[in-house]
């Protein structure tokens, strides 16, 4: 265990290196730091962290850089979440409340996220097994095509063209919404294939093989894999960090560009909290140089999808972990309120 001098040393060293870019020796931190001890005394603090491992030596007659088990340790210990001011919330607010659809509210967050850290912005659309049915619409396209449109309670909507067996009236078609609309409503995709399983036999023999289709299709709906969409924005921010790699962007980009990759970095929505993995914790090779900070947001106490954003390691982390969690909860809000 290290002493709450050396934790403070630890600190004092992330954060100006974080600020600087520049490897951080002892006079400087006894200048800029109120150590409240000798440079002698801090240069022996550096070299139990060094020895340690918590910073390294980039270069000879260097000073020293946090390494990934010294980011690791500030997030942990040192590290508090810092808060967003008034005004960098009412933009927040302000930019978020003009969405029209929840299409617009993830292109909004992805912009959003990206301006405010100066990062890459990740965001995952509401997963379709976590959401719970607000409305099932079915329209009549021709005498036996349908359209079935399925609205989800974070304002997801997902439609499809059902081709039926057999001409379908307009009062059966009515008989069949009413119905299915008062078992699924308000209830967990995850529950309504049970809930329906019974509906075609309540129907006259003559329209169960179109209402048979009908679920048939609702069901695909909520099973199918393209339900994990995300939104990626602000790749560019990466050009400004090229020194932060050591050889090149290019694997970071090639991984960013992956959608599974993206996923496993974000993570299972239903860990709703805030997860950082720093540089190696990643599991991809191509973003062993890179941070990732993420949180879940949802339309109550549930997360349904999460987000995020990719940087290089030396990153601001209080201030990163501030925008991404008021981010997330000014999303959960609007969706709680769509």
């Amino acid at each position: 265990m290290l002493s709450e001098r050396r934790l403070e040393v630890l600190r004092a060293i992330v954060q100006d290196y974080v600020g600087t870019e520049e490897p951080v020796g002892s006079k400087a931190l006894t200048e800029r730091h109120r150590l409240g001890v000798s440079p002698a005394t801090v240069r022996n603090d550096m070299a139990v962290l060094e020895e340690e491992g918590f910073i390294a030596q980039p270069h000879t007659s260097a000073g020293r850089i946090p390494t990934d088990k010294g980011y690791r340790l500030f997030v942990d210990r040192l590290a508090g979440v810092k808060p967003l001011s008034t005004p960098e919330r009412r933009a927040i607010q302000n930019f978020l409340d003009g969405a029209v659809d929840l299409d617009d509210v993830v292109a909004r967050t992805v912009r959003l996220l990206a301006q405010l850290t100066r990062q890459v912005a990740v965001v995952q659309y509401p997963s379709l097994t976590r959401s719970t049915v607000r409305h099932v619409e079915l329209l009549a396209l021709a005498p036996a095509r349908l359209m079935l449109v399925l609205i989800t309670d974070t304002g997801r909507v997902e439609q499809r063209h059902v081709d039926c067996p057999a001409p379908f009236s307009d009062t059966s078609l009515a008989d069949l919404r009413a119905r299915l609309n008062s078992r699924v409503v308000g209830r967990r995709f995850t529950d309504v294939p049970q809930l329906v399983q019974d509906l075609p036999d309540s129907f006259e023999p003559e329209d169960r093989g179109t209402v048979t289709t009908v679920l048939a299709t609702l069901l695909e709906t909520l099973v199918e894999e393209t339900e994990e969409r995300l939104m990626i924005g602000g790749t560019a921010n990466l050009t400004r960090f090229g020194h932060d790699f050591p050889l090149t962007i290019r694997p970071v980009l090639e991984a960013l560009e992956e959608q599974v990759v993206l996923l496993k970095l974000l993570g299972e929505a239903k860990d709703s909290g805030m997860t950082v993995r720093i540089g190696h914790e990643n599991a991809h090779e191509g973003l062993n140089s890179t941070s990732v900070v993420a949180v879940g947001y949802g339309s109550g106490d549930e997360a349904v999808a999460k987000l995020g954003v990719v940087g290089p390691t030396r990153m601001d982390y209080p201030g990163t972990m501030g925008a991404v969690r008021a981010v997330a909860r000014y999303v959960g809000q609007i969706l709680a309120e769509s």
